[in-house]
């Protein structure tokens, strides 16, 4: 792009911004002209910058993919039957995290060049903050699908080009990513992105649906469309709720039709379908809602999974853990705030859950809110929630803030550490004063919140560096818990059997390690901890067609960073000291032990005998 183009853009923006007030059209939608003002207003960008986008570091774009681990397998897929629809135009697909970084990205090999040098790549960030004007970042802010054609970028590094993005919602309601199609070559007539846009939309109503089924596995599932065809392919709406019948989930379609029907989000699934006969437990047949005009088709829960925290007893943890969760249990309910200490991926999320379900909050709600992933402008919002009309593009009726949805339950802040000095403040004061306000409104609200925060980055290295609060610091240290790193767990062996044995239950297909498989698993470092581990062994649940595990359904990942020892170093192999550790702390009992390891008690004889172990007073099993 040349200084000329540049110095038009500026023109263009300037006039647009200076005559819009009077003008009786405008040559840009009224989101976009938003945008440009806080460009120019709040963030003092520059409409003439020729600078590409902010890029992460490698150690950067990893911390961003593990945040949203779980959808991103699940997100690979739809991303790619979506660029095969729109590659012969020379689209390209990303997928970007809330904090508007791409985390996933889809292209043609001849185009990668050309379209890196227009910032399209796996780590580019586009905030507004940053970027002014984007597709994605018009999403984070206004949650709805938007084009955002060639000028209607603000900073004229990207008016070549045009991007159409939609939001992914989580179950929950928030926004989890942004999927987006963007292209350096397309017409000028903005009227040639609407097919384009169109299967953004599509795309990401998949993706919401897939990951709400994947979410909700644990809980009752109503699937909807007002036509009974598409009832399992492509549900209309979806409402999730457990045993209690307490709504847990909905998708986007079904918050729309609950708030129209009830004017509100109704707490019980009977509420919801007040005037409508909702199929019996078991009846999995499709049935017609008249009142409702919907075709449904009831789904029982599956045996929740359990997490390598809650499920296996204290006895066969880690020592470490199993000493953090008997004391956190201890001040559970003495009003003190929690925070857990660990890296990512380490199940600091699980732990907080655990204490939660352990105090006498265990039916009030539990919200959890990871600081890092929600951008920075926004996250004020999210918290506090504002009053109707507090700023442009607010809803007319205001919004709840995720304190106030926390109120008598547990508020859970993952990635603390990563929250801004100003909000700081903010927080500092409402842990101090139990009320809360939201933006744009005068009148407070008392709220009663345990609050259990989690960081993986060292927070009093931050209070030194002058990056976090001292004194809330000492507000949220009330009791402190490191959660270890999977690769200094000693419960290892334990944990694998439990998550292979959780994962068979799900697809009700029994499997298990080879000897060789097991191995390479005890022998890796896993950067990625517990997170990493559930997925390896999903992966390897997936790929391998036989009952037995080997190494080569393993990821290729394993083994080229973790190469297994040869036979002849068996005896000193981590599955040997795991065997011998938990005989000790079982006083060589074959048959605690052997339920501490998940395994029957003949396995148990088979891998003792195998690495020469002799149990005292009873030599070898021969």
């Amino acid at each position: 792009m040349s200084s000329g183009f540049s110095k038009t853009h500026v023109e263009h923006v300037s006039r647009v911004l200076r005559t819009a007030q009077n003008a009786p059209t405008l040559p840009v939608p009224n989101a976009i002209l938003d945008s440009w003002r806080r460009s120019v207003q709040h963030y003092k960008l520059d409409p003439g910058s020729l600078q590409g986008p902010r890029v992460l570091e490698a150690h950067q774009i990893i911390e961003h993919r593990q945040r949203v681990d779980d959808f991103l397998h699940l997100a690979g897929d739809e991303m790619s039957r979506l660029h095969s629809r729109v590659r012969d135009a020379d689209y390209c697909v990303m997928l970007t995290d809330t904090q508007g970084c791409t985390v996933d990205y889809r292209i043609d090999s001849a185009l990668r060049g050309e379209y890196r040098r227009s910032g399209m790549d796996v780590g580019t960030c586009w905030s507004e903050k940053e970027e002014g004007t984007t597709a994605v970042s018009a999403v984070l802010i206004d949650k709805l699908p938007v084009t955002v054609h060639k000028l209607d970028h603000f900073r004229a590094a990207f008016i070549g080009n045009t991007c159409s993005a939609a939001p992914i919602f989580s179950p929950s309601g928030e926004i989890l990513a942004v999927l987006d199609v963007s292209s350096v070559r397309a017409p000028d007539d903005r009227r040639s992105q609407h097919l384009i846009r169109q299967m953004v939309i599509q795309s990401a109503t998949e993706l919401e649906n897939a990951y709400f089924m994947y979410s909700t596995q644990d809980l009752w599932v109503l699937r909807a469309h007002p036509l009974p065809g598409y009832v399992d392919s492509q549900p209309q709406c979806l409402f999730a709720w457990n045993r209690d019948g307490r709504i847990k989930a909905l998708n986007p379609a079904a918050r729309r039709l609950l708030l129209q029907r009830c004017g509100r989000i109704p707490a019980h699934i009977d509420e919801a379908f007040a005037s409508a006969k909702l199929p019996a437990a078991g009846d999995d047949n499709i049935h017609f809602l008249p009142s409702m005009g919907l075709h449904v088709r009831l789904k029982a829960p599956r045996r929740p999974i359990s997490s390598p925290l809650a499920s296996s007893p204290s006895s066969a943890l880690d020592p470490k853990v199993a000493q953090a969760m008997e004391l956190a249990v201890r001040v559970k309910d003495r009003g003190l705030p929690v925070l857990i200490h660990g890296e990512t991926g380490a199940g600091k999320e699980f732990f907080a859950l655990q204490l939660h379900a352990a105090s006498k909050r265990r039916d009030k709600p539990f919200v959890a809110v990871n600081c890092a992933a929600i951008p920075e402008s926004l996250i004020e919002s999210e918290l506090f929630g504002y009053a109707a009309g507090a700023f442009t593009g607010a809803s007319t009726k205001g919004m709840r803030g995720l304190l106030q949805q926390a109120d008598g339950g547990t508020l859970f802040l993952d990635e603390i550490g990563d929250m801004p000095l100003a909000l700081q403040t903010r927080l500092l004061r409402v842990l101090s004063e139990g009320e809360v306000a939201p933006l744009g409104g005068a009148r407070t609200q008392a709220i009663d919140i345990q609050v259990v925060c989690a960081s993986h980055r060292d927070i009093g290295t931050l209070v030194e560096a002058g990056s976090f609060r001292e004194d809330l610091f000492f507000r949220l240290s009330g009791a402190r818990f490191d959660i270890p790193p999977l690769r200094e767990r000693k419960d290892k062996l334990a944990l694998i059997n439990t998550l292979l044995n959780d994962e068979c239950e799900r697809s009700g297909e029994r499997v298990e390690l080879s000897e060789s498989a097991l191995e390479m698993l005890l022998n890796y470092s896993w950067p990625g901890n517990m997170r990493q581990l559930h997925h390896v062994l999903r992966y390897a649940c997936a790929v391998c067609k036989s009952p037995v595990i080997g190494v080569d359904d393993l990821p290729v990942t394993l083994g080229a960073s973790a190469p297994v020892k040869g036979p002849e170093t068996v005896s000193g192999s981590p599955e040997r000291q795991a065997l011998i550790d938990t005989l000790v702390r079982n006083r060589w009992k074959p048959l605690l032990a052997a339920r501490e390891l998940g395994i029957s008690r003949a396995t148990l004889y088979r891998k003792v005998n195998l690495h020469g172990i002799t149990m005292p007073g009873k030599g070898s099993y021969d």
